[in-house]
């Protein structure tokens, strides 16, 4: 993968395709949960698809000590400004997900659209639960080690996971989430101090998608109340359930993926970005 140098740190990227360019910002642990998303022939062959490794995961540089999220949205900024591309769709999942919300806030003039996969807010009567949850889970990590931590994540959110589901869909990517563990638990943790509410949300002012797992609310009420906050919130959002997915979306079988595929691909043209 090639690399852009961003405050000293390498950041690996990809692109492929051509058309309105799209930016995608994944979640914790698995730096190429996008893959199943951008292989689908409705993005793959409309548009030109940009994924890049996060701050410490899969071939970007190492880092050490929690990260902001104003710091990882300018990571993406500055990717998108290696590529040349002034204004982008940004589509995040779930800590992938708040990054995407802090770039539309702090370079509003870089993000043409946006689409929210289950992002990692704080909000409602769950978000001291969910706080608590990730510190204790980053605790967990260093007295007992990244296995245990991970295989917990991962079931927590995806009912169905195994490492077998995992390495079917994702062959190599069990083991690289296992070596990206400490980023998304030493790293990714500085997230937790992050602060978006409501008069974050009114300043946000590109079309946005948010969309919502129909078995997730049943697994942590977290992320229900995301997403109607969300919606409540920014100016111009609308929301999406997918009534047979929880929060690793297009992971957990083709057929998803290829939905949302079409979806995203309807949202993109609904939004064409100026020439």
């Amino acid at each position: 993968m090639p690399h852009v140098q961003v405050d000293g740190i390498a950041i690996a990227y990809n692109e492929s395709g051509a058309g309105d360019p799209v930016v995608f910002v994944h979640g914790a642990f698995i730096a190429d949960a996008f893959r199943p998303l951008i292989d689908q022939p409705r993005l793959s062959e409309s548009y030109r698809l940009i994924t890049y490794h996060r701050r410490g995961y899969g071939s970007s540089g190492r880092v050490e000590g929690p990260t902001s999220c104003e710091r990882q949205a300018a990571d993406c900024q500055a990717v998108l400004r290696a590529l040349r591309i002034a204004r982008a769709h940004v589509v995040g999942h779930s800590f992938g997900g708040s990054i995407a919300l802090q770039l539309a806030f702090q370079a509003p003039g870089v993000v043409g659209s946006l689409v929210l996969l289950e992002p990692a807010l704080f909000v409602g009567e769950s978000s001291a639960a969910y706080r608590d949850s990730l510190l204790r889970s980053a605790q967990t990590y260093r007295q007992r080690g990244a296995a245990i931590v991970m295989e917990d994540f991962f079931q927590a959110r995806w009912p169905a996971y195994s490492r077998a589901e995992l390495e079917q869909v994702l062959p190599g990517s069990f083991e690289q989430a296992l070596a990206d563990a400490g980023t998304a638990l030493e790293v990714d943790i500085g997230l937790v101090d992050w602060e978006f509410g409501p008069e974050h949300a009114r300043r946000i002012a590109p079309p946005t998608l948010v969309v919502l797992g129909g078995g997730s609310e049943a697994l942590h009420p977290r992320f229900g109340e995301t997403y109607r906050s969300l919606l409540e919130w920014l100016p111009h959002a609308e929301g999406l359930v997918i009534p047979d997915a929880t929060h690793f979306f297009q992971l957990e079988r083709a057929e998803i993926a290829f939905r949302m595929a079409d979806t995203l691909a309807e949202f993109f043209a609904k939004h064409p970005l100026p020439r």
